[in-house]
């Protein structure tokens, strides 16, 4: 076996036929992690805990009794999400000895579905970041790099790049992200794979450690939108230990095996996306997806999302706001890194965080705070949360003309580390999240699917976004694009 097998309905069917057994295929995988190594993308390898998980998913499959298409499915996790028992490290210095006593509901969930955690992968510091370098364990390289080495490899996009990875080079058939402002959808898109932002809401954030609370969603990253919907339904749904997710039951999403027929479904193509910056192959590509769509009976047309050009300020905005808040927990007395200053309780914590945080995480701290100042309050903070309603508002006035609105996911494909590292980390945000972050903005859901390669062979996505909790939809479409442009023929 010299590569998993490409979709996990596909290994389901080999667990029940016992053509494969979890156990070979979690070996395998394994034996994968360590051979990729140079990628950089998982951080921590549970070996012990999969194998073990992998005898028990093995005995299920041997009784007839499997708990789901999941049971004995590798599956990775990002290193934001409290796992039991495992470092969780937020790729921090402030939290590379932290081992949560309690798992993440998502975590929870799939394991519940009988699930296999392989490990822990690689990310920007608290998830602060689009390109999967700012990590003190080093940078995550793209698998589709045409030079590994050195600092002529392409980045993975940030900042769930290892989790990308980890799937794109065929580590494990699915992975967990968080998605900010594009933090899922962005090395998705570099990396060639499906990457899943759902509605704020549907997913519990429950051992998610918090970057920006009223932004933050478990991301889904997987090689087809079939094995996106698979992991959705397993992890979706009210929890109660996470006031912000919906009451309401999810209604599991059907496999997506079926074409679907175009005839009245409505595609909106936002004009303010056809911004500075976007490739030539790219635009390109949005082009012919958009005609595509059109040719097979869907209607096409243009809509306006006015704010949209505000977004990543806004963004910015609040998202050190919400920064400064929430490390403010990281004082070196409850839990993480301690410093050995001992002069005073100030000291202490002064000292306890300026080792604990990199640069970035400094600046978004400070940043915050002062927006948060009394006199800065009004004059920043509260007008950056009525801009954010009046790009929800757009979105809302959007969804009443059309179903689904076609955008690019980044302008370009994946840059060169080498290029990358010339532009500080907020100037990078800003150009990589500006086609992913309104969605977090407003809530909505928002999937990045690959479509082809590019002329230097690397992959070029686009995103689609719908109304809030229309994530069937979402997947419906984003399945008969996947059908029409077979890209996962580049994996096979």
């Amino acid at each position: 076996m010299n590569r998993l097998p490409l979709r996990a309905r596909v290994l389901s069917e080999c667990f029940r036929s016992k053509s494969l057994d979890p156990v070979a295929v979690v070996e395998h995988s394994l034996a994968q992690i360590e051979s990729h190594k140079h990628l950089n993308a998982f951080v921590r390898v549970s070996s012990e805990k999969a194998l073990e998980q992998a005898k028990q998913s093995k005995d299920r499959h041997d009784a007839n009794s499997a708990k789901s298409v999941l049971d004995g499915v590798t599956i990775a996790v990002k290193d934001n999400f409290c796992t039991k028992g495992i470092h969780t490290t937020c790729a921090s210095r402030m939290l590379q000895n932290f081992i949560p006593t309690y798992d993440a509901t998502v975590v929870e969930r799939l394991q519940a579905h009988g699930a296999v955690i392989v490990g822990k992968t690689n990310l920007d510091q608290f998830g602060m970041g689009s390109g999967c370098i700012d990590s003190i364990f080093g940078p995550t390289r793209n698998n589709w790099s045409e030079e590994i080495h050195d600092d002529r490899f392409r980045i993975a996009g940030g900042s769930s790049g290892g989790s990308a990875v980890a799937v794109a080079a065929g580590l494990c058939y699915a992975a967990l992200g968080s998605d900010t402002g594009g933090s899922t959808r962005n090395p998705a898109s570099y990396c060639g794979i499906v990457g899943l932002k759902p509605t704020y809401g549907l997913v519990s954030r429950h051992g998610l450690i918090p970057l920006v609370n009223s932004m933050d969603v478990p991301g889904i990253m997987t090689r087809t939108v079939d094995d996106c919907a698979s992991v959705l339904n397993a992890v979706a749904g009210p929890d109660v230990y996470d006031s912000t997710t919906v009451k309401r039951p999810f209604e599991s999403i059907a496999p997506l095996e079926k074409q679907m027929s175009l005839k009245g479904v409505r595609i909106g193509i936002p004009i303010e996306y056809h911004c500075d910056g976007l490739e030539k192959e790219v635009l390109e590509t949005w082009t012919v997806i958009a005609d595509m769509l059109e040719s097979a009976g869907a209607t096409v047309k243009a809509v306006s999302l006015p704010n949209t050009a505000s977004s990543i300020f806004v963004y910015s905005i609040l998202n050190q706001c919400e920064v400064a808040s929430n490390m403010s927990r990281y004082d070196g007395i409850e839990y993480g890194h301690r410093s050995q200053e001992d002069s005073s309780t100030e000291q202490l914590y002064a000292r306890t965080r300026a080792e604990g945080f990199n640069g970035v995480v400094k600046n978004r701290i400070l940043s915050g705070n002062y927006f948060l100042l009394r006199e800065n309050y009004d004059k920043y903070f509260q007008k950056a949360l009525k801009v954010r309603r009046l790009i929800a508002d757009d979105f809302a006035r959007a969804f009443k003309e059309v179903d689904v609105l076609l955008t690019p996911t980044t302008l370009s494909e994946a840059p060169l580390y080498k290029d990358f590292v010339q532009i500080n980390n907020r100037d990078q945000c800003a150009v990589q999240d500006f086609c992913t972050q309104p969605a977090n903005m407003a809530g909505i859901p928002a999937i990045s699917i690959p479509i082809r390669l590019s002329s230097r062979q690397l992959p070029i996505s686009l995103q689609l976004m719908g109304d809030h909790f229309t994530e069937r939809n979402l997947l419906q479409v984003a399945s008969w694009i996947e059908k029409q442009v077979h890209f996962v023929a580049n994996y096979s």
